[in-house]
């Protein structure tokens, strides 16, 4: 009854403060995975709202023209997310548990229903781009203040730092993929024209906090994906054009794919384990003899492309990963925390896990959504005046970059923590693009 009342008083009040509420109490939801509805957990107080504004905007789509600008509809960006759903779709009927993949569909709607679709018309007024980052970062430093309180009661060693984030954040990787997203748009802030001085230091405090945050969670993955997030900005502020970066891409790849057998055994040699040490711990990255963290994640990797071996079309379903992968783990990839029944989770990465679960097409069009954000992203900044909107794109862009390349190394587009930026700032690049848009008559035919 109650999300009956939540709708209807939906319909009649704006969607406005719902949403802007959910964004503040992401950081701080609870993932109630003991409920065990059917294997997935469900976030508490944010996923149930997202449910009700999900059946508030497919009632009004069912019953209103223009719920979405039909601008957004058309956007490339768009194109590829929807054809991500319609494929999910297709995958529950051949997957090997289908109420599984049911509910991860539903789930990833209800994410794209509230933080894209719904979002797209909360921030054709402005203001409420810069209220979706401050509401997020000011509950994501109370998580760190409670976090770096509880881990300074252990003196900052390595092993506290993997779970003082609970019952927040379910472990450190997914913190620190959290802190890093806003990182850049934090930077951004503390230089944001139009801001007071108040705001301009209240941004340099979170940010000072978040960083704080980022060290001490000892996610090495975050650390690199902020470094990636600083070249692609020298990227765009050198205008170093989209063919010539492509081509260093192919050529990086293609250096990789000659010298991957040398590459491995250069990373084999490397025998620092994750610690304590910052500069160790930074160093054992490319530990992929001993460090059990990246071992287990090459086995579940590997197990991936195996599963994918099996069904290379429908994959397993969308969702089933972590349900049917450890049958799959070869007994010289195991390490000192596999597990038999395969309990601890996913893929470990953004590409490979829809790869073993929706087949190559999945993994296609998750690298398709990176690379066409990424495309019009480029092309779109030097088409932007200097400015609010510029920063504000910028900062949204590159914690996006963070997180694709996150991705490579973790998942967590099923967590409302990852999802409800990740949709967010997808849709204000979208935004963006939609409002600077090539005008034809400015465009030389020679060009």
């Amino acid at each position: 009854g109650s999300v009956v009342l939540v709708v209807v008083w939906g319909m009649v009040a704006s969607v406005e403060r719902p949403l802007l509420f959910i964004v503040f109490a992401t950081p701080l939801s609870i993932n109630l995975e003991q409920l065990d509805l059917g294997g997935i957990g469900v976030a508490l107080p944010t996923e149930p709202l997202m449910v009700g504004i999900m059946l508030l905007f497919l009632l009004k789509l069912a019953l209103e023209r223009n719920v979405v600008s039909r601008e957004v509809l058309t956007h490339p960006v768009t194109a590829v997310m929807v054809a991500q759903l319609i494929w999910m779709a297709a995958c529950i009927v051949p997957s090997s548990m289908p109420m599984v993949s049911f509910k991860f569909l539903v789930a990833r709607l209800w994410f794209i229903c509230s933080m894209y679709f719904v979002a797209s018309r909360l921030f054709e007024d402005k203001r409420n781009m810069h209220r979706f980052f401050w509401l997020f970062c000011i509950s994501l430093s109370l998580v760190v203040v409670y976090t770096v309180i509880r881990h300074a009661g252990f003196h900052f060693e390595q092993d506290p730092a993997h779970w003082v984030m609970e019952p927040f954040f379910k472990d450190h990787t997914s913190y620190g993929a959290v802190l890093a997203f806003f990182i850049p748009m934090l930077v951004l802030a503390v230089g944001m024209p139009g801001y007071s001085r108040t705001r301009k230091a209240m941004a340099g405090v979170l940010l000072f906090v978040i960083s704080v945050g980022l060290i001490f969670s000892y996610t090495r993955a975050a650390w690199l994906s902020l470094v990636g997030a600083i070249g692609v900005y020298l990227v765009m502020k050198l205008r170093v054009p989209v063919w010539a970066l492509a081509v260093v891409l192919l050529a990086g790849g293609g250096v990789y794919l000659v010298n991957k057998d040398q590459i491995t055994i250069a990373l084999e040699r490397n025998r620092d384990e994750s610690s304590d040490d910052l500069a160790k711990h930074v160093s054992s990255m490319g530990n992929i003899s001993s460090d059990a963290s990246n071992l287990e994640r090459i086995n579940r990797w590997n197990s991936a492309l195996r599963m994918f071996e099996e069904r290379p079309v429908f994959g397993w379903g969308p969702g089933t990963y972590m349900f049917q992968y450890a049958p799959f783990q070869a007994a010289e990839d195991r390490t000192i925390i596999s597990t038999n029944f395969g309990l601890n989770g996913n893929a470990h990465s953004e590409y490979l896990g829809p790869l073993a679960e929706q087949g190559v097409l999945g993994m296609t069009l998750m690298i398709l959504l990176v690379l066409v954000t990424c495309y019009r992203a480029l092309l779109l900044y030097p088409r932007m005046p200097a400015g609010e909107d510029r920063h504000l794109f910028v900062g949204a862009f590159l914690g996006l970059v963070t997180y694709y390349m996150h991705g490579v190394l973790n998942n967590y587009l099923d967590l409302d923590k990852a999802s409800v930026p990740f949709w967010g700032f997808t849709i204000m690049v979208v935004l963006f693009d939609i409002k600077y848009a090539t005008k034809k008559a400015e465009v030389p035919a020679l060009s």
